[in-house]
C-alpha cells in the first residue's frame, strides 16, 4: 500500500491543511485550505490518493468484517457500502477507493468525515462531535446530538465577530504544557436553511450538502482562525423543557460523560483498539477546562441570545 501511494505521488497533487496538518492529495477538496507557502508534498503529514478496491474488498472479506485493524493497529480499512473503501497506514496514508458507480461527492463526504475521523484517533487526537469557536483568545466548544444548534450557535458568535474553528468535527490535542488545544479544521460550516433564516442569511449562494436539500455549506474563511487555540470549554447543548435559557457547570462524573459521549464516531474507538486511550484522554481533558450545559427552550430561535451568554461566561460575568 505505501508502495502505492509513494507512485501516485509523480500525478498532480494539492497540499491542504487542517487539523493542524499538512495533507497532500490527488484527490480535489475544495472545502480544505491550501497549505500556504513552504508546506510542499515533501514534508507532508498525510497523503491521500486514489486506489482500486479490488484487493482492499478482499483484505476486508478475508476480515469476515467492513470494518479491519490489522498490522498491529497500524493498518486500518472500512467500506461504505456502494461508495470506497478507505485505507489509512500508520496514521500517515490515505487511499481512497470508489466503488463502481459512487458519486464522487458522497466518496469525498465520508473522507472529510468518518475517515478524517478515524485518522485524528489514530494520531492521538480527540476528535469531538461539536462546532469550536474563538472568544477572548480561548476556543469553547460546543457539543449535542444532531440538530442541537451546534452549528446554528457557532454561527451567531462569526456573526458577532469571533473566528471559527472547526466544525462538525472538533480535533483536541494536548500542548507542550499538557494543557489541550483546539486544531482548526476547515473553514466551512454545515448550517440548516431555518438557521440561515434565524441569522438573516439567504441560502442562495450557497451549495447543499450531498443529499440535503435544506442543510448548506457556508464558507467562513474571512472568519476562520488557523492557529491552534486553548480550549477553556466544551459545553452541551441541550432543551431546558420550558422557557429558561442559560448555563450551568456540570458535576465531574457528568463531564466525563459529555467528552465519551460526544466523541466523533465513537463506535469507531472499540474497532481500533482505543477504549483505554479514549477514557484517559476524556477525563484528562476534562478535568483541566470547564465543562457545562447550554440549555434553551424548545421552540424559538435563541442562537444570538446564547451567543451573548457564551461572551459574558468568557469575561466571568453572569452565565443565568
Amino acid at each position: 500500500m505505501i508502495d502505492a501511494v509513494l507512485a501516485e505521488r509523480t500525478a498532480t497533487t494539492t497540499v491542504y491543511r487542517a487539523f493542524g496538518l499538512d495533507m497532500e492529495s490527488s484527490i480535489p477538496l475544495p472545502e480544505l485550505p491550501p497549505a500556504g507557502a513552504g508546506r510542499t508534498a515533501d514534508t507532508a503529514d498525510v497523503t491521500i490518493v486514489t486506489a482500486d478496491p479490488v484487493p482492499l474488498r478482499e483484505e476486508l472479506e478475508a476480515s469476515g468484517s467492513n470494518f479491519s485493524l490489522t498490522r498491529e493497529g497500524s493498518r486500518f480499512l472500512f467500506l461504505i457500502p456502494d461508495t470506497a473503501v478507505y485505507c489509512i497506514d500508520e496514521g500517515r496514508h490515505i487511499a481512497v477507493a470508489p466503488l463502481p458507480g459512487a458519486d464522487p461527492e458522497k466518496v469525498r463526504v465520508y473522507l472529510l468525515g468518518t475517515c478524517f475521523g478515524a485518522l485524528l484517533l489514530l494520531r492521538g487526537l480527540l476528535p469531538l462531535h461539536g462546532s469550536a469557536v474563538v472568544i477572548g483568545g480561548k476556543a469553547y466548544a460546543f457539543v449535542g446530538d444532531s440538530g442541537a444548534g451546534k452549528s446554528t450557535l457557532a454561527a451567531a458568535l462569526v456573526g458577532m465577530g469571533h473566528c471559527l474553528l472547526s466544525d462538525d468535527v472538533v480535533a483536541v490535542t494536548a500542548g507542550v504544557d499538557g494543557k489541550p488545544f483546539v486544531m482548526p479544521a476547515y473553514p466551512q460550516q454545515k448550517l440548516w436553511r431555518e438557521s440561515l433564516d434565524g441569522l438573516g442569511m439567504h441560502a442562495s449562494p450557497y451549495r447543499t450538502i450531498y443529499r440535503e436539500t435544506e442543510k448548506f455549506a457556508v464558507p467562513v474563511s474571512k472568519d476562520f482562525g488557523s492557529d491552534p487555540v486553548p480550549l477553556a470549554g466544551v459545553f452541551e447543548l441541550g432543551r431546558s423543557g420550558g422557557e429558561r435559557i442559560g448555563v450551568v457547570a456540570l458535576p465531574v462524573l457528568e463531564r466525563l460523560r459529555v467528552m465519551l459521549q460526544h466523541t466523533y464516531r465513537q463506535a469507531l474507538i472499540p474497532r481500533l483498539g482505543l477504549v483505554d486511550w479514549h477514557f484517559r484522554a476524556a477525563s484528562g481533558i476534562a478535568s483541566g477546562i470547564a465543562v457545562g450545559q447550554l440549555y434553551r427552550p424548545s421552540e424559538g430561535f435563541t442562537a444570538r441570545e446564547l451567543a451573548e451568554i457564551m461572551i459574558q461566561f468568557d469575561k466571568g460575568g453572569k452565565t443565568i
